[in-house]
Order: structure tokens, then C-alpha cells, then sequence
């Protein structure tokens, strides 16, 4: 049994993952995301879906902007504590450097660090030895990876993310809590379609998500630190 938190579930591989995770009958997740509408959907589906599964307790909650002394309270009405947080809210702006401003770089790192830092903080205090922090990066934000023009302040940002996790994973090992990132290649899902339009994604959204939903239940017992390439290209 796990009690899980993961942020931007209304779409994507966040929603993919939370149909993988409430699957199993003992979790219970708290699926957060900006869309009260999108996780109207997402808990019809998952009920359809996982009719004996997991306990799902949708919450429309912005990461960045929203009032985090409302949050702890709701989470901890739902658990005695937090066992996985998968921090996978994000967003992206396509834009060519020159023409993307200080407020398009502002708005990338709020949204894709900033908002990850809000929820680790408050959340961290919930969990035990044995917890794990999973990172949704990107590989944009990895090292030697192939660069594509106009992701300069998304994959800034996601390789921020990505550093990040290195250090907490130093910070919180006295407290047994592991963190992880995977920064994944590019996954069929909304957010992918808008950015590049006509382009075919190497990877389904529910495969993705799958993926995800597993590495946050068992990654933790292999790794910590680790800042892992979850893509079928090269580099």
C-alpha cells in the first residue's frame, strides 16, 4: 500500500500515471492539477477503469500560485503520511531565443522548478524513511542530449530541475527519503501535440505514464540521486 501525491494529473502522462497507480486496490492517490474540469474526467475514467482499484481523491490545486495552508491540511486528511510525491506539473513555451523575454524564462522556472520547490517543502514533513521524490524532467534539460531551437527556457528550466535533485537527494538522506529524476524523451500528449504540431512523439502517453507510475513505486529501492534518460533515441 502506498499513499501517493503527483501534480499535473489532468493530462498527459501525469493522468496516464494516475490510471496506472489507482489500478492497484491498496493505493490512494491525491491527483492535483489546475483543471477542475480535466479531473472531473480523470476520476470518471479511473473509477470506469479501476472499479476495484485505488482510492483517488482529485484536488484542482496550482502548484505555483495556489495557497499551500489549504493543501497540507486536505492531504493530511486523506493520509498519516506521504509515502511518493511525483512532481510531473510543467509547461513549455516554444519560442526562439530572441524573441523569448525575461518573462517567458520567469514563467518556465516558476512553473518547472519553483513549483516543484513549493511542493517538496510542504510535503517533505509528511514523509518517512522509506518515502520517494520522483522529478518529471526532461531530456531537453539533459546533459549531451540533442538540443532542438526554441526550448531554451524550457530546457533551462527542466535541467534546473534535474540539478536539483542531486542535491536534495544529499539533503534528505539522514532522513531515509530518496529523490529521483527522470527526464523522459518525448511522450504522444497534449502539451507535445501544441509545441510541435505534425510531429509523432517517440513514445505513447499511457506507455509513459505506465513507466512512471512503476519507477515511483519501486525506483527508490535501486536508486537515489540519479538523474536517468527515459527515451528510444540517441543522444
Amino acid at each position: 500500500m502506498a499513499n501517493i501525491i503527483i501534480t499535473g494529473a489532468s493530462s498527459g502522462v501525469g493522468f496516464e500515471a494516475v490510471l496506472d497507480l489507482t489500478s492497484k486496490k491498496d493505493n490512494k492517490v491525491i491527483a492535483l492539477a489546475r483543471s477542475a474540469d480535466k479531473l472531473r474526467k480523470l476520476h470518471e475514467i479511473a473509477g470506469q477503469l479501476n472499479y476495484d482499484g485505488g482510492t483517488l481523491y482529485p484536488a484542482q490545486f496550482d502548484i505555483v500560485y495556489d495557497d499551500y495552508t489549504t493543501l497540507v491540511p486536505f492531504i493530511q486528511s486523506k493520509f498519516d503520511k506521504v509515502d511518493i510525491l511525483i512532481n510531473n506539473a510543467g509547461a513549455l513555451i516554444n519560442k526562439p531565443f530572441m524573441e523569448t523575454d525575461g518573462k517567458d524564462f520567469a514563467e518556465m522556472l516558476q512553473t518547472n522548478v519553483m513549483g516543484h520547490v513549493n511542493m517538496i517543502q510542504h510535503v517533505v514533513p509528511m514523509m518517512q524513511s522509506g518515502s520517494h521524490i520522483v522529478n518529471i524532467s526532461s531530456m531537453g534539460g539533459f546533459q549531451g542530449s540533442l538540443k532542438f531551437p526554441g526550448l531554451s527556457a524550457y530546457s533551462t528550466s527542466k535541467a534546473a530541475l534535474a540539478v536539483l535533485t542531486e542535491c536534495l537527494a544529499e539533503e534528505f538522506k539522514e532522513k531515509g527519503i530518496k529523490v529521483n529524476c527522470l527526464a523522459l524523451g518525448s511522450a504522444q500528449t497534449e502539451m507535445f501535440e501544441a509545441a510541435f504540431p505534425g510531429v509523432e512523439a517517440g513514445t505513447l502517453a499511457f506507455e509513459m505514464g505506465r513507466y512512471i507510475a512503476d519507477f515511483a513505486q519501486n525506483g527508490h529501492h535501486y536508486f537515489n540521486g540519479k538523474i536517468l534518460p527515459v527515451a528510444n533515441t540517441t543522444p
